[in-house]
């Protein structure tokens, strides 16, 4: 327990560091891209002071032509710096509206073009829909986390239906991502952080054309069908086939 709380301590003043420089950066130097750059950086360093490696299945399968939705399940607080460190490329997060709250954390997160949401109001989730699309009109792709908190078990939750209608409306693929091993790490609701190793499987991009808004529920049944195959054909260590 005390390496966790040293780390956590650590941890905590590398991240207000980081998030310092993040909201200075751009009155010297603007650009979202630039602040996702660091943030890429934030995450292998503090993944490497954790000891937790991670095991990359199916990179090849992130589209690099056209923007994607990328969509992977929650275990553990972990995840963040996994898909930060691990997922290739420009995106941008969309996160629920209590991290931005944090002090300089938040600023920074606002800095790198990342999209609050607000789960409690309908209307503003909507508004930050209409961000996201935007983002994903302009060229970017997005993460979010389908389930909308972390699992206390480190089974795989239903799927909320917003991060859906986004998909169909953009008409962008949603790419499925399976996160196995985080809740080992660090379960929810706890500080302790446990070396180990994690993997990551990146799913083969589903369109999403052939779906409207009255069919999403096929289209999330789809999705999360595919994080759970893969999740389950990789837990505990195991090198099974993957769905992909």
């Amino acid at each position: 327990m005390i390496r966790s709380l040293i780390l956590v301590m650590i941890a905590v003043t590398f991240t207000g560091l980081v998030s310092a420089y993040c909201v200075v950066l751009p009155i010297l130097s603007p650009g979202e891209n630039k602040i996702h750059r660091i943030a890429n950086f934030w995450a292998r360093t503090l993944l490497r002071l954790g000891r937790i490696e991670v095991d990359v299945v199916g990179g090849e399968n992130v589209l690099c032509d056209r923007p994607q939705i990328f969509m992977a399940n929650h275990q553990s607080d972990v995840d963040i710096l996994i898909v930060l460190a691990h997922i290739p490329g420009q995106f941008r997060w969309i996160a629920k509206q209590e991290l931005f709250k944090i002090p300089l954390f938040g600023r920074a997160m606002k800095n790198a073009g990342y999209i609050e949401i607000d789960r409690q109001n309908h209307e503003k989730a909507m508004v930050s829909l209409d961000e996201a699309a935007r983002k994903i009109r302009e060229g970017k792709s997005v993460v979010t986390f389908p389930e909308g908190t972390r699992s206390p078990d480190g089974t795989i939750r239903p799927f909320k239906q917003g991060m859906f209608h986004l998909a169909i409306r953009a008409g962008v693929p949603i790419v499925p991502i399976s996160i196995i091993g985080a809740h080992e790490i660090m379960p929810k609701r706890t500080l302790r952080v446990k070396p180990g190793r994690v993997t990551l499987v990146i799913g083969k991009p589903l369109e999403v054309g052939a779906y409207t808004i009255e069919r999403r529920s096929e289209l999330i049944e789809k999705v999360r069908n595919v994080i759970v195959a893969n999740f389950e054909s990789r837990q505990a260590g195991g090198r099974g086939k993957t769905a992909l």
